[in-house]
């Protein structure tokens, strides 16, 4: 059976590997990011950090917070803050889905994944999530450790 082409363009550059550990992700949903070209290239070639960023909907616009992109040497006078809020583009209706989970249901907007598309383009994952108690994490845990193990002795048994 032929394998499937893995595509060159698409690219993961950043992920938030605690996002499914803090939070229960009900949704996700796909957004454009606006970036500035030094960023862009700064993306191309080392990554990024969106642990500790999280997303907000403030005055009809989707935003994400704290993302780190690091600069990039080649544009020294013309060159990105790193920390800078970054505009997310979403559709108007899904704007005001986010907006209306935000607001009702105390949800929060987790980055989950930075990556380049297949046109190589930067888009965004965001789940909506709603935060984990400290039971449920360990609930999370044990049921996590019982997978491992299962795979284990069938594995061993198999």
């Amino acid at each position: 059976m032929a394998k499937p082409k893995t595509d060159p363009n698409y690219k993961v550059i950043a992920e938030n590997r605690r996002a499914r550990y803090d939070y229960a992700i009900e949704d996700d949903l796909e957004c454009g990011i606006i970036l500035q070209g030094s960023e862009v290239k700064s993306l191309r070639e080392n990554g990024a950090n969106i642990a500790e960023s999280y997303a907000s909907v403030e005055n009809g616009e989707l935003w994400l917070i704290n993302g780190y992109i690091p600069p990039y040497e080649q544009a020294k006078t013309w060159g990105h803050e790193e920390r800078r809020r970054r505009k997310l583009l979403v559709s108007r209706r899904e704007l005001a889905r986010l907006w209306s989970d935000t607001q009702r249901k105390g949800y929060t907007l987790v980055p989950l994944v930075l990556y380049f598309n297949h046109k190589g383009v930067a888009k965004l994952k965001i789940g909506i999530a709603k935060g984990k108690k400290t039971e449920d994490k360990r609930a999370t845990e044990a049921k996590r450790d019982w997978q491992r193990q299962k795979q284990r002795l069938l594995k061993h048994h198999g």
